[in-house]
C-alpha cells in the first residue's frame, strides 16, 4: 500500500497537542491580584501623604497613583491592568473616606482631598485610553 498524500479526503492529520493556555491565564490572573492589592496600598498611603505634607504630598501621591496604574497597563499589556490597580485604589479611597463611628477619617474635605481623587481617577482614565505598544518584532 501506497501512504495517502497528506491533502488526500482519507488522510489522517498529525495530530498535535493544542497549545496550553493555563499557565498565561494564571500568570495574567496573578498580576491582575497583585495589582488590586498595590493599587490598594497606593490608595491608602496617598490618602495619608496628599493631606500631611501640602501641596509636596499631594504631587507625590498622584504621581505614585499614576506610576502603578501606568505600571498595570505596562505589566500586563491590557486596559484590565489599569482596571485592577484602579479597583483597588478606588476600594481603599472609598473605604478611608467612610470615617469611624468615632468620627475621625482620612479625608477631611478639603481641596486637596478633591484634587487627590478627581485627579486620580483623571490619571486611571488617561492611562486606561492610552495606546499599546506592539510587542517587538523578532
Amino acid at each position: 500500500m501506497s501512504p495517502r498524500p497528506e491533502n488526500s479526503p482519507g488522510a489522517r492529520p498529525e495530530s498535535r497537542p493544542a497549545p496550553s493556555a493555563g499557565p498565561r491565564l494564571n500568570a495574567r490572573a496573578a498580576w491582575y491580584v497583585l495589582l488590586f492589592v498595590l493599587g490598594a496600598l497606593v490608595g491608602t498611603a496617598g490618602s495619608f501623604v496628599q493631606s500631611a505634607w501640602f501641596p509636596g504630598g499631594l504631587i507625590l501621591a498622584l504621581l505614585a497613583t499614576a506610576g502603578v496604574f501606568y505600571g498595570g497597563l505596562r505589566a500586563t499589556g491590557t486596559q484590565l491592568g489599569v482596571v485592577a490597580a484602579g479597583a483597588g485604589w478606588l476600594v481603599a479611597i472609598v473605604l478611608l473616606s467612610f470615617g469611624r463611628a468615632e468620627g475621625d477619617g482620612a479625608f477631611g474635605g478639603g481641596v486637596a482631598e478633591m484634587i487627590y481623587l478627581l485627579g486620580g481617577m483623571a490619571i486611571a482614565v488617561i492611562c486606561a485610553t492610552l495606546p499599546r505598544l506592539a510587542p517587538p518584532a523578532p
